[in-house]
């Protein structure tokens, strides 16, 4: 036997036993607080004097007394048989609770809604105890349609066109449109603008999709009474502030991007009778609804929206 250790076959069973007889001083007693019968708690006793080589107990008709032996082990068996009644409450517990649910991952693009989710993301946090997000991004408006079909995502913030909620999809705020152009643009010294003022410009809306989640994109302003410039495909959020600053096109999009999204050289107007954009956040049928209706209370509740809004 290496030193400081218990001999190997000295099993939870007997320390059990030589507490309750160390406490009641009477083997009968003993059995009968243990449940068991009187002799296997004799034998046990000895089993354990065995294994220790040295007599625990001085036995007489009355009862029995602790040897010095005895009264040492008394001493520390209590500890030890508490210490694992605890544990094995403590693991009865961990047991019984329900496994940590996988986190729910909410897509974003820079600029265009990541502001808003990591504002939204803490908010969320905070007010469902045990909610986990994550948050990944695409270069993109135009892509996460395709992330979340893909599963890459089980919801995502979207700037849709449409005004109206879909069975998988729902408005958290309603924005006014502005206008992004260049320092030096025609436009530049005004407070706001009118869609008419855009005529012949190439217009770039990038961060806002039509209610098919990343079909057409909205019209040119004034595409009914004049040929329309042609416009570049949708591109990031950086590739469109450049493409304003070297005043090559001008940029209709919801108005917060215009706090998020800045560059030397760029200057954003309000557009008084442009269509309101609505940031909505869409998920998938794969996504746990009752955690998705939760989140989007919350999230209404965060920027205060309303279905009068």
């Amino acid at each position: 036997m290496a030193t400081g250790s218990l001999p190997t076959n000295v099993e939870l069973r007997h320390l059990r036993s030589f507490l309750m007889v160390s406490q009641e001083l009477n083997i009968t007693r003993a059995a009968a607080r243990l449940h068991v019968a009187q002799q296997a708690v004799s034998t046990q006793i000895q089993q354990l004097e065995r294994a220790l080589g040295t007599s625990l107990l001085v036995r007489s008709s009355r009862g029995v007394t602790l040897t010095g032996a005895g009264a040492e082990l008394a001493a520390g068996v209590r500890a030890v048989v508490e210490d694992l009644g605890c544990l094995a409450e403590r693991v009865r517990a961990r047991a019984e609770e329900p496994a940590p649910a996988a986190p729910l991952r909410l897509a974003c693009c820079p600029y265009a809604t990541t502001p808003f989710a990591l504002e939204a993301a803490g908010a969320m946090e905070s007010a469902i105890p045990g909610l986990a997000l994550d948050l990944v991004t695409v270069p993109t408006p135009a892509d996460l349609p395709a992330l979340l079909h893909s599963g890459g995502a089980d919801a995502a913030f979207l700037w849709l066109a449409a005004a109206q909620d879909s069975p998988r999809a729902a408005r958290v705020r309603t924005d006014r449109s502005a206008v992004a152009v260049c320092q030096d643009h025609r436009l530049a010294a005004l407070t706001s603008v009118r869609l008419a003022d855009l005529s012949g410009e190439t217009v770039l809306h990038p961060a806002v999709l039509d209610s098919g989640w990343g079909g057409p994109q909205p019209s040119e302003p004034g595409a009914r009474d004049r040929p329309v410039r042609p416009r570049p495909p949708t591109r990031q959020v950086e590739d469109c502030l450049l493409t304003v600053a070297r005043g090559h096109g001008v940029w209709l999009a919801p108005e917060p991007l215009s706090r998020w999204a800045t560059a030397p050289g760029v200057h954003w107007l309000p557009v008084r009778d442009a269509e309101p954009a609505h940031l909505t956040i869409v998920w998938t049928s794969r996504a746990p609804e009752p955690l998705v209706t939760r989140l989007v209370t919350e999230l209404r509740r965060f920027t205060g929206w309303t279905t009068a809004a």
